[in-house]
């Protein structure tokens, strides 16, 4: 797609709006996403929506930087900068990225049953999510995986946090709960798991074992994402085979 083709000359199936309708909103680059918002480029001859977002995200990332982590904390004043771009486009922007904020950091409430690792992540994600110092947590469960509470153990620089075993397990054990989950954030982004990480879970799977609060996952989240140690990795079919060590 070319910065000058205005979408209502483009192939109905080809049009951001109808390929949201079509299929789904994961379907659209980050540029379509933002035409969506724009309704209209800069008028004839010059660059359309879907140009103008395509033009948005490379002025942002002038800099090196991912344009997605710079929006997040975008202004007004530095959209209306960019040429194309009025008050009234930069503030439909702005709406946009802070509903997303918003849907994203609600909590679910107390007593919702956590059987899923997203429902996980999202009542993580406020104390986790985007945060500039590594922050290790534990949601609490009850025996039919029903929130009891969240608690932040440990804050880390940076690049790492330090969290022991005994104080996640006191913690659980102070506040009545018979299952949990830990996580913890990457401000890199990156959510591949550090061999400290994958220690630290197999010493928590062998002390669930032990006290009989069964560990159910470990989650790393950043940049928007989360990752599922229970699921990406063998750590849970060793404790089931006993060979957790």
């Amino acid at each position: 797609m070319t910065y000058s083709v205005r979408v209502a000359d483009l192939p109905v199936t080809e049009r951001p709006r109808e390929r949201l309708q079509a299929q789904g909103a994961r379907s659209l680059s980050t540029a379509e996403l933002i035409a969506i918002l724009l309704g209209t480029g800069q008028g004839a001859g010059k660059l359309s929506a879907v140009g103008l977002g395509q033009h948005i995200l490379h002025t942002l990332s002038a800099n090196q930087r991912d344009p997605l982590a710079v929006m997040r904390d975008v202004s007004v004043g530095e959209l209306t900068q960019i040429l194309g771009v009025g008050p009234a486009k930069a503030t439909t922007i702005l709406a946009a990225i802070e509903l997303g904020k918003r849907v994203l950091h609600s909590r679910p409430s107390e007593k919702t049953v956590v059987d899923d690792p997203a429902i996980a992540a999202a009542i993580l994600s406020q104390d986790l999510m985007w945060q500039p110092q590594e922050k290790f947590a534990v949601l609490l469960l009850d025996i039919k995986h029903r929130l009891v509470g969240t608690q932040i153990i440990s804050i880390g620089t940076a690049t790492e946090t330090i969290a022991h075993p005994r104080d996640i397990f006191r913690e659980v054990i102070r506040q009545g709960a018979v299952r949990l989950i830990v996580a913890h954030n990457h401000p890199s982004g990156i959510l591949d798991p550090s061999p400290e990480d994958l220690a630290l879970t197999k010493q928590l799977l062998a002390g669930g074992q032990l006290l009989g609060i069964p560990l159910l996952d470990h989650l790393i989240l950043g940049n928007g994402d989360h990752c599922s140690l229970r699921q990406t990795t063998a750590l849970w079919q060793a404790v089931e085979d006993g060979s957790v060590h």
